[in-house]
């Protein structure tokens, strides 16, 4: 069975639909999708028998006109367990903290002739957790980590159908293999490249994943008291992710905390024997630049070499420049584009009927304790991370007692995550030959 010729996606969200789209177009590969059943991807199979399968993409900006397009599906499963046929390349397209519970559900036997599975957007630590699940099973598989999903992709109406809208794409994304050389990371260059995406290979999974700016940037914005509030309905004043106080979360205490973060992380990095990043360097050129006059070339280059009261401040000018679009055009009034006008998005009733937390925070919950138990397992100190966790599980706990009697999801339930850090971290413990147990 030739490579990247029968493609299966796990996930029926926006991403899904695009990458599809994209490897049809691109490579005419054969294309299964399959999802959970349940309430929410409902619409989305049914929004496809109706449409004899064909999905569509549709873009906001000209420039992207690779990404857009449509396809047929040429195989739907609805459900993990009804997976059948032979595939030889699985693409995870769904939450981090799901990839082991939905590969438990699909047969050994297929999972066993795949040959290469890959995470599209993993945080620190998925490639390990695959790798020691597929051990499991006796799969060689090589497992290939992007650092992030190629840009922003939604729902055209707003509601699970056949049909999204990617709103924006990335300059750049990283890319690690377990295996190297590799003929898939190749191809996904040069794929990647069609699209006008600049893909850099890493020397291992784990330093593709932790370029990602989520990691760095989201437990700091939300994981504070001032956005829990709104996040859990005690602001009735709309308050936005990326403004300063009393506007938003941002003050010189919260930039402080994610420069603590950052150098927490960059511990973890470097007793693992993993490149760090120069923080402002990766915010401006990977993610989105400022102009030279609030940040000099200097400040960037030499950003980690500085002490940290000049790191902080650099860090808040980043911010405050970000308030509007440096790069659009001002109207008639001088006003430029409300770039950081992104509402902070609060509680919700989900299609299941219960109270839900929105993926930011609830995705980013995930990721840091990942991080902290990893950190705990070498020996490294990370205190601001300690109380992002803690600010937030007292939080959750504190709204699931006022909203007891109510239908609450499980994302009110403070977790451990215990079973993915032990397999993650057994497979950190080969790759240092420490003789720790986790």
């Amino acid at each position: 069975m030739g490579s990247l010729k029968r493609i299966l996606l796990l996930g029926t969200g926006p991403a899904s639909i695009q990458m599809a789209v994209m490897l049809k177009k691109q490579w005419n590969c054969y294309i299964g999708i399959v999802g959970r059943e349940s309430v929410r991807s409902e619409s989305f199979f049914t929004a496809l028998k109706q449409n004899s399968q064909q999905i569509r993409v549709d873009i906001q900006n000209d420039k992207h006109q690779k990404l857009e397009g449509e396809c047929q599906i040429d195989h739907v499963f609805h459900g993990y367990g009804t997976v059948t046929g032979e595939w030889d390349t699985i693409i995870l397209s769904v939450t981090t903290d799901a990839y082991i519970e939905v590969l438990q559900q699909i047969n050994d036997q297929i999972l066993k002739q795949v040959k290469c599975m890959v995470l599209i957007s993993p945080t620190f630590g998925s490639n390990s957790l695959l790798r020691h699940y597929l051990n499991g099973i006796s799969s060689d598989a090589e497992i290939i980590s992007f650092s992030t999903y190629l840009g922003d992709t939604r729902w055209f109406h707003d509601k699970p159908s056949n049909r999204v809208m990617t709103t924006g794409v990335k300059k750049k994304v990283y890319i690690g293999s377990t295996h190297s050389p590799s003929q898939y990371v190749k191809r996904l260059c040069e794929l990647y490249e069609q699209l006008g995406i600049d893909l850099e290979v890493m020397d291992s999974p784990i330093e593709a994943e932790t370029r990602n700016i989520s990691l760095y940037v989201h437990p700091p914005l939300f994981m504070n008291a001032f956005s829990l509030r709104v996040i859990f309905g005690e602001e009735t004043i709309k308050k936005y992710v990326y403004k300063m106080f009393p506007e938003g979360p941002i003050t010189q205490y919260l930039i402080r905390d994610m420069l603590a973060q950052w150098k927490e992380i960059t511990n973890v990095l470097e007793k693992l024997n993993i490149r760090g990043l120069n923080l402002l360097k990766f915010m401006t050129d990977d993610n989105y630049p400022v102009r030279l006059e609030n940040l000099s070339r200097d400040d960037i280059e030499n950003f980690v070499h500085f002490e940290a009261i000049h790191q902080e401040y650099l860090l808040f000018i980043r911010y405050t420049s970000l308030l509007i679009d440096p790069f659009s055009e001002p109207d008639s009034d001088g006003r430029y584009f409300d770039f950081s006008a992104v509402p902070i998005r609060k509680m919700f009733i989900n299609r299941e009927g219960y109270w839900d937390i929105p993926r930011m925070p609830k995705e980013d919950y995930y990721r840091i304790k990942i991080i902290q138990g990893i950190a705990r397992f070498i020996d490294v100190s990370c205190p601001t991370i300690d109380t992002f966790i803690e600010t937030y599980e007292r939080k959750i706990a504190e709204v699931a007692r006022t909203r007891k009697g109510e239908r609450l999801s499980d994302a009110f339930v403070a977790q451990s995550f215990e079973e993915d850090l032990r397999m993650i971290c057994s497979e950190i413990d080969k790759d240092i030959g420490s003789k720790k147990l986790c």
